[in-house]
């Protein structure tokens, strides 16, 4: 098959890595919760030999991911699990670091609910949180292109979405986690990363 390919991750995931390495030092393993078209998993766990990253997704995007890591023949990229927010058994858990991109303001509000359900089951104790994408600020939009994006999600699927902030923050805080950093990153995004 033909590898799915994003324009977007091939942007971003340089910006990401360099804040996400150093974040990641002392972690032995992380799961990526919807790894996509497999772009990110391949370039991070070629950059970070010292751990192992594990892919997941809902199992119609897995042959492109598991597509992108044979290719990439890596020994610490694993091919994917199956994880669906909708359920509340996850196919890893006391996960030592998750990380997530471009998938909070695609999921139902209900959907990013559940996802901080699943870090409170499923991430280790002293477990750390990195979070990839726009958000809002005061309910405010951080630039026209953000709300004209949030309108097009909104068109597709009315409980889709960008963010606020302060509710992430807030969902995070209800699964024992802080905020340790909120990089601004380009295209109007940001890096949130959480420590429990």
């Amino acid at each position: 098959m033909t590898k799915p390919f994003s324009q977007a991750c091939e942007n971003n995931k340089d910006p990401i890595l360099q804040k996400l390495a150093p974040f990641l030092t002392d972690v032995a393993q992380v799961l990526e919760i919807g790894s996509g078209t497999g772009q990110h998993a391949v370039h991070f766990a070629n950059a970070m030999p010292n751990l192992k990253w594990q892919t997941s997704d809902l199992r119609h995007n897995h042959d492109g991911i598991i597509s992108w890591c044979e290719e990439a023949n890596l020994t610490n990229l694993t091919l994917p699990v199956e994880l669906d927010l909708n359920v509340d058994s996850w196919p890893v858990t006391d996960i030592p670091a998750i990380y997530t991109a471009n998938t909070l303001h695609i999921v139902s509000k209900t959907l990013v609910e559940q996802f901080f359900k699943g870090v409170t089951a499923h991430l280790a104790a002293a477990g750390k949180l990195a979070i990839y994408g726009p958000f809002n600020y005061q309910g405010n939009f951080t630039s026209p292109s953000n709300a004209e994006f949030d309108a097009f999600l909104k068109m597709r699927d009315p409980q889709s979405g960008i963010r606020d902030f302060e509710w992430i923050c807030e969902l995070a805080e209800q699964a024992g986690l802080a905020l340790v950093q909120d990089h601004a990153m380009p295209a109007n995004n940001r890096l949130l990363l959480f420590k429990r």
